[in-house]
């Protein structure tokens, strides 16, 4: 068989994949890094010592193990877990999209989500066929509820994803307009995903909700991430709720999604959970500093955040991002995601040192 008539090995990947674009990762070498809204400090020499000889001692010859259900216990301790809810684990919040959006594909099942917002809620529907509906913020970032609760009556969606706070955004959104939402999902038997990527920066938590009414959030997912946590290259994500809705979704789970190593990295850090939340602490501090040298900046206009980032509109973004760029700073533009973001950047919030750098570059550039 010559090679013309030979048919194309890419014959059976889909279409729409062909055409996507992979998710894009900035090169940093050398590099501030403040695009990706990781925790900024590394581990004391000590604690690295520590941890080495931990992961040292893991049996990596085996299988994922009753190590994993030590690290379940140990996550539903550290955050109170209610009683009637389950707790999954997933490779990094990205797998656990990726399972709901597996566990919910019934025929013309959708996904819907404020915009702009996490880029994985989209894709991860794309990936598994599901249709995606997208109902843009206000001017100010805010849930517009009279547009979502159109959206969600006219589709039904089988999940509507809350970012609690939003990322790119930072900001909370009302309480009472989500208390609505979630009502008018319970309606059609849709399930709310609050995504809390962003808890440890945060002023408010849904987890006080769900105790307080468990009744009222029957239908809500809540998810969390160990990678703002400060274990971002750990690749750990968490999701609770209750326990009925908890165990269908765990079916689809890879039955070793999270390795030995990732495993006995999220144990230490939950043993060493003072460092981490002293770290926040100091990230929360920076984070008020960064907005009110931003105010104080001709022309920069910058959110509210309880996230560790900061979104900020500026006179020209493109300009601005390469100006800090070529100071040895990576930020996030965001300014073509979406119309609501024009001239926008996203800030990550670092160490006192480069809070430092980053003001101090921004006022050169602009």
């Amino acid at each position: 068989m010559n090679a013309m008539n030979t048919p194309n090995p890419l014959r059976f990947i889909r279409q729409d994949i062909q055409s996507m674009h992979a998710y894009a990762i900035q090169e940093s070498a050398g590099m501030v890094k403040l695009d990706a809204m990781e925790n900024p400090f590394s581990l004391s020499p000590e604690l690295q010592q520590k941890l080495g000889e931990r992961l040292g001692a893991v049996a990596i010859n085996r299988y994922p193990g009753g190590r994993i259900d030590e690290l379940k216990q140990a996550l539903a301790r550290y955050v109170d877990l209610p009683e009637g809810c389950g707790l999954m684990l997933g490779n990094g919040s990205d797998e656990l999209i990726s399972l709901l959006a597996m566990a919910c594909d019934v025929p013309g099942a959708s996904v819907l989500s404020p915009m702009p917002g996490f880029v994985m809620y989209a894709m991860g529907a794309q990936l598994q066929g599901l249709a995606f509906h997208g109902v843009p913020l206000t001017a100010d970032f805010e849930l517009d509820e009279a547009a979502m609760l159109a959206a969600m009556r006219e589709h039904q969606p089988a999940i509507t994803y809350i970012a609690y706070p939003n990322n790119p955004t930072a900001n909370l959104w009302d309480a009472g307009v989500i208390r609505r939402l979630i009502a008018e999902a319970a309606t059609f038997g849709g399930l709310v995903v609050m995504d809390e990527a962003y808890q440890p920066f945060s002023s408010r938590s849904w987890l006080d909700e769900i105790r307080a009414n468990p009744v009222a959030n029957a239908n809500v997912l809540l998810m969390r991430t160990l990678s703002k946590f400060g274990l971002a290259g750990v690749r750990l994500g968490y999701m609770l709720g209750p326990q009925t809705l908890v165990h269908e979704v765990d079916k689809l789970r890879p039955p070793y999604n999270v390795s030995v190593l990732n495993a006995e990295c999220a144990l230490f850090a939950l043993e060493h959970a003072d460092v981490f939340a002293q770290q926040a602490a100091q990230i929360r501090e920076q984070r008020a500093v960064l907005i009110d040298a931003l105010g104080r900046m001709p022309g920069v206009t910058p959110f509210p955040s309880d996230a560790n980032m900061v979104l900020a509109r500026v006179p020209d973004a493109q300009r601005c991002f390469d100006g800090l760029k070529a100071r040895g700073i990576l930020v996030k533009n965001v300014s073509k995601m979406h119309p609501s973001l024009a001239n926008c950047l996203r800030l990550t919030v670092g160490t006192p040192a480069e809070t430092a750098l980053l003001i101090s570059a921004l006022q050169q550039t602009l």
